[in-house]
C-alpha cells in the first residue's frame, strides 16, 4: 500500500467517524428536552458536516475517492441510543453521557492520525484543528451535565 492510499485510509476512517457523530448529534438533539442542550448538539452535528466536507477535500487531493455513509458500528450506537433513553427517567443526562463517550472515542482517533510523523502539512493542519475543535466540544458537553 502506498503512502498516499494509507493517509487517504485514515482520513476516510476520520471522514465514517464524523458522518457518524453527525448523524449521532442529530438523533441527540431529537432526544433532548432542554432547548440549550437541542441547540448545542445541533451546532455540534453542522460541524461534524462542514469536517466531512474538510476531510473529502483532503481525501480527493490525495486522488483518493472519499468514503460514503455512517459505519454499523454508529447505527448499531444510535439503535442503542434509541433503546437506552426509551427507559431512562433522564434522557437528557442518558445522552450527555453518550455524547461524551463519543467524543473521547472521536478525540482518540484525531490523536491517532496525528501520530503519523511524515503527514504533509495541509492534512497535518486540518487534523489538528478539527481535534482541537473536537476536544473542545468535549469539554463543553462535559460541561453542560449541569443544564440536563
Amino acid at each position: 500500500m502506498s503512502y498516499t492510499e494509507k493517509v487517504s485510509n485514515r482520513l476516510n476512517n476520520l471522514l465514517t467517524k464524523n458522518y457518524d457523530a453527525e448523524a449521532g448529534y442529530k438523533k441527540a438533539a431529537e432526544k433532548v428536552s432542554n432547548p440549550q442542550l437541542k441547540n448545542f448538539f445541533k451546532q455540534r452535528a453542522q460541524e461534524r458536516y462542514d469536517f466531512g466536507h474538510e476531510l473529502k477535500g483532503e481525501i480527493k487531493s490525495f486522488g483518493q475517492e472519499p468514503d460514503k455513509g455512517t459505519s454499523v458500528a454508529g447505527d448499531a450506537h444510535r439503535a442503542w441510543m434509541d433503546i437506552k433513553t426509551a427507559f431512562s427517567s433522564d434522557k437528557d443526562e442518558t445522552v450527555l453521557e453518550e455524547a461524551i463517550r463519543g467524543e473521547k472515542a472521536a478525540l482518540n482517533e484525531y490523536e491517532e492520525v496525528l501520530k503519523e510523523t511524515s503527514l504533509p502539512p495541509s492534512t497535518l493542519n486540518l487534523i489538528t484543528k478539527e481535534r482541537d475543535s473536537v476536544n473542545n466540544a468535549l469539554q463543553n458537553v462535559t460541561s453542560l451535565e449541569k443544564w440536563a
